[in-house]
């Protein structure tokens, strides 16, 4: 019965858009870590860039939150609205913190490794993009949410074998 219910009540669909816009936001971030992470003369800008991406998700993270309040019926629980865009903002988070720690220390060259684990981050931002773009329909997509989710866990596994390649390799030098 409450299937029924819930299927005549409008549902508020801009939260799939946000949170697209969020995902490819942290797409964007990534890209332009990774830019910072290869080094060079181009990686101060890259941070900077690194910083506008973080601002923006901020933006849209603030968008979710205030949707979620004002809307009568959402999507899916409030609670899981809440984890998915502050996790979602969690990653861009942490993005703005190496890219200020690097700024802070001015580091501008990087071990091989790290450069990898750019490309890591990259392809791990890519696969949010597609998992959150399956979110609207998350009963038929469920069978490729879990390949999603494992691929990212297997990237971050190699991601951290990268690091610490990389402080062995910066140990030894």
């Amino acid at each position: 019965m409450l299937r029924w219910f819930q299927a005549l009540m409008p549902r508020e669909e801009r939260f799939f858009a946000l949170f697209m816009r969020h995902a490819e936001t942290i797409v964007h971030g990534a890209e332009a870590l990774r830019d910072v992470l290869r080094g060079g003369e181009g990686a101060a800008l890259a941070g900077q860039r690194v910083m506008d991406f973080e601002n923006q998700a901020d933006a849209i993270t603030r968008d979710v939150l205030l949707l979620m309040r004002r809307s009568f019926i959402t999507p899916f629980d409030r609670g899981d609205i809440k984890d998915l865009i502050g996790t979602l903002d969690d990653a861009i988070d942490q993005m703005q913190k190496t890219a200020k720690a690097i700024r802070l220390f001015e580091v501008t060259s990087f071990e091989p490794e790290m450069g990898e684990m750019g490309d890591s981050i990259v392809r791990a931002a890519k696969l949010t993009v597609e998992g959150v773009s399956l979110l609207g329909s998350l009963r038929e997509n469920t069978t490729r949410l879990n390949a999603i989710a494992d691929e990212i866990i297997r990237l971050e596994d190699s991601a951290d074998e990268l690091n610490n390649l990389g402080i062995k390799a910066l140990f030894k030098r």
